[in-house]
């Protein structure tokens, strides 16, 4: 699956009802020893995510670092899909762009079976090769299992949800977004 198109992935799951959650379906609870948040503001408000550096540290670390140098601030929603997810953190808005450029290399994967991609969970975007992610992330708007132990978990909303919910969608098969939202600013607070 490459990063700048979830495309495939997305259709599957746009054009197929969601799972309800199945009964012992774990949701991250966060924790793990570091009380630090990311907090990202948005055109409809603040979205608060608990980051979970028990399940996915060289991930939660690369957010923190992009957060505090700003990389994020101004950064578009480029391809949003109903039903399914939001993705953003790619200073390009084509999905090709990232950190990479800047020093980053690409993160190794941090796949974790302990927890799901259900309404509110944050992961990683990467391309084919497990091994490719770097800045570019997505927060899911409904439950994807098809994602589960593919893409890495680092994050999930704890407050602001309806925010989330107001992002602007993309349009089409692939859901690129025309004049999309933009996260205004994100920023990393004590909890």
């Amino acid at each position: 699956m490459r990063r700048r198109d979830l495309a495939g992935l997305a259709l599957a799951a746009a054009s197929t009802p969601l799972p309800a959650l199945a009964q012992g379906t774990r949701q991250p609870q966060g924790g793990g020893g570091d009380e630090e948040r990311l907090v990202i503001d948005l055109k409809d408000g603040p979205v608060t995510i608990q980051l979970l550096p028990e399940v996915a540290p060289r991930h939660v670390e690369r957010i923190k670092a992009l957060a505090r140098r700003g990389f994020y601030d101004g950064t578009p929603f480029h391809r949003v899909i109903e039903n399914f997810m939001a993705q953003g953190g790619d200073p390009t808005g084509t999905g090709t762009g990232g950190a990479r450029d800047q020093g980053y290399p690409d993160l190794p994967a941090e796949f974790t079976n302990r927890y799901r991609f259900i309404r509110g969970v944050c992961g990683m975007a990467r391309s084919g090769d497990p091994n490719s992610a770097n800045s570019q992330f997505f927060i899911m708007f409904a439950p994807a299992s098809s994602l589960d132990g593919q893409y890495t978990i680092w994050g999930r909303v704890v407050s602001g949800m309806e925010a989330v919910d107001k992002i602007k969608r993309g349009t089409g098969n692939n859901g690129m977004v025309q004049g999309p939202d933009k996260l205004l600013r994100a920023r990393i607070v004590a909890a």
